[in-house]
This record gives C-alpha cells, sequence and structure tokens, in this order.
C-alpha cells in the first residue's frame, strides 16, 4: 500500500496577472547541490485512518517551516501517484496573497552522516523556502508534484 502524503500549495496571483506558488527546497546532504527536481510543496506523511488529508496538510506545513498556514478556504487539487508508485500526495490549494515567505524555522530529521560514519548529525526537513512563478516551479519540484501545478492553473482559469 501507497504511504499517504499531504500538503498545502499556496498561491499569489500578481498584479500583472502571472500566478507564483510558495515551495520549499528540500534540506540535507543529498540535495545540498541539487535545484531541479529538488523542491517540494510544503508537506509530509500521515496516517489516513487517523488523520485527515486537509489536517495533515495544514499540521505538515507548520512542522515544516515553522509557521501556521494563512487561516484561509482550502481547495483539493487531487491525489498524485510518485513514479515509485509507493507515495502519494494530496495537495490543496490555498491563496497566499499577503502571506509573507520570512520568518521559516525549519523542521529537522537526523540521519548518519557521512554515510557509515556511525555518526548522527541534524539536518533540516528543508533549508529554504521562496515564492517563484508556476513555470520557474515545475521543473524544480520533484516529478509526483508537477500535476498540482496543473490542477492549480486550472482551477484559476489559467
Amino acid at each position: 500500500m501507497a504511504v499517504a502524503s499531504a500538503g498545502i500549495l499556496l498561491y499569489r496571483v500578481d498584479p500583472d496577472g502571472g500566478v507564483a506558488v510558495l515551495v520549499a527546497h528540500m534540506g540535507g546532504p543529498f540535495w545540498a547541490r541539487k535545484d531541479a527536481g529538488a523542491w517540494s510543496i510544503p508537506k509530509g506523511e500521515f496516517d489516513p485512518a487517523v488523520e485527515s488529508a486537509r489536517d495533515a496538510a495544514a499540521r505538515e506545513f507548520r512542522e515544516e517551516l515553522g509557521v501556521d498556514p494563512p487561516d484561509v478556504a482550502c481547495t483539493e487539487l487531487g491525489t498524485y501517484p510518485y513514479a515509485s508508485r509507493r507515495k502519494t500526495v494530496t495537495v490543496f490549494a490555498a491563496d497566499g496573497a499577503g502571506f509573507t515567505a520570512s520568518g521559516f524555522v525549519f523542521g529537522e530529521f537526523e540521519m548518519e552522516w557521512p554515510p557509515r560514519s556511525g555518526i548522527l548529525r541534524s539536518f533540516p526537513e528543508v533549508d529554504r523556502a521562496e515564492w517563484m512563478p508556476v513555470d520557474a516551479a515545475r521543473p524544480r519540484l520533484v516529478a509526483g508534484q508537477r500535476p498540482a501545478l496543473d490542477a492549480l492553473q486550472q482551477l484559476l482559469g489559467r
């Protein structure tokens, strides 16, 4: 059975009509020097028997970025499988107009680093988050999340 994850894709419509989304660069040594395919919607795993996807998305936003998501209505864009089929992500869109991408306190995880060294080190789950135009975000997002950008553009009539 696939692991379920959920996240919130904040968007804002710029004065010129362009759409920007808030995405986060994945942290840790594996992603440190990568850009293409190294960004993600703030999201994380949840157990559907215990928590709703919407509640999990808000919790994970808070855990990954250290700030609450804006208190606005969310629209479910869909659930998308990753290429491995071992994971899915349910994405919710929310209007982030007025949300400032600052003051983040990124959640951390521990792993053995360097490999086979026996040394546990802490790394941020994400190391930065920023607004970027949808077209710039597309090649940077992990492939399994890119369909959410198409769904967002369709929702916004673009």
